[in-house]
């Protein structure tokens, strides 16, 4: 059984490794979905603005009656909403639709470099220090966008990035490893990788689905991820992953697949500006 099941963002605050993604789940079904997590036990939950189910997650929250202090609570600031007032504005709107009185990590979802890193973190830190958010993090950030970031002086924790064994982000990985930024990997179980030769090995090997050993070995590589599903046995096995070891030798065989492409590139991505 592996033991990270929390890492440490910053004092008094521990993020679970395995959490619950919501994206393109709306209404009734987000709802449902998330109630169903919550019930199976996850208690790290993954959301955004731009997702617009934050009501739902909220209604979802209140009908499992887990104790606020047992819940982690990501959610992310869209890059149109990027300037000081609108920040402050949406961190408000955030916590009212959620129905919280603090947000335990808010990202800024997409960089945008039309507005200034230093405003928008400025914003989030005044935030964060009355109370509103416990920690700031940021999502699709490569290395010089965090540059950028971390010459603000304000403390980043976290960087939600796309991650897969076909696309490990191993550069990345070790900078924000150097800079004490947690990463959490989004998209985990995309572009064809539990087709790979060698997850399909591994996974006759360990009696694990391949899911599964994707997602142990994203976990075992001290990182955090948020799988989704809406079929609860699929839930079930995503939140096990950390009941089983994967051999190092095994998990450096992951480390080795051949790099691809990024599968989520936006245009308005702006992973080379």
């Amino acid at each position: 059984m592996l033991t990270n099941l929390t890492i440490k963002l910053k004092d008094n605050l521990a993020i679970p490794v395995i959490g619950f993604g919501t994206w393109q789940l709306k209404g009734e079904e987000c709802r449902r979905t998330v109630s169903d997590a919550l019930a199976i036990g996850y208690r790290h939950i993954d959301t955004a603005d731009r997702y617009g189910n934050h009501h739902e997650v909220a209604a979802a929250i209140k009908d499992s009656g887990v104790d606020r202090s047992e819940l982690f609570i990501t959610t992310k600031i869209w890059l149109d909403s990027l300037h000081h007032q609108d920040v402050l504005a949406d961190v408000d709107r955030f916590l009212n639709e959620l129905e919280l009185e603090y947000i335990d990590l808010l990202l800024i979802h997409w960089p945008n470099k039309d507005v200034a890193i230093a405003e928008t973190l400025g914003a989030i830190e005044e935030c964060r220090k009355v109370g509103k958010v416990k920690a700031i993090g940021v999502s699709n950030f490569t290395t010089h966008h965090l540059e950028e970031a971390l010459a603000t002086g304000i403390e980043i924790v976290n960087n939600q990035v796309e991650l897969h064994p076909s696309f490990n982000q191993k550069e990345l990985r070790q900078y924000c490893d150097q800079k004490n930024i947690s990463v959490t990997a989004y998209s985990p179980l995309r572009a064809g990788d539990m087709d790979l030769p060698i997850v399909r090995s591994l996974s006759l090997k360990y009696g694990h689905s391949p899911a599964q050993i994707i997602l142990n070995w994203i976990v075992s590589r001290n990182m955090i991820v948020i799988p989704q599903s809406t079929d609860k046995e699929r839930m079930k096995e995503n939140l096990s992953v950390t009941e089983f070891v994967i051999d190092e030798a095994d998990l450096a065989l992951l480390d080795s697949v051949p790099q691809g492409e990024r599968f989520n590139d936006p245009e308005f991505g702006e992973f080379d500006r």
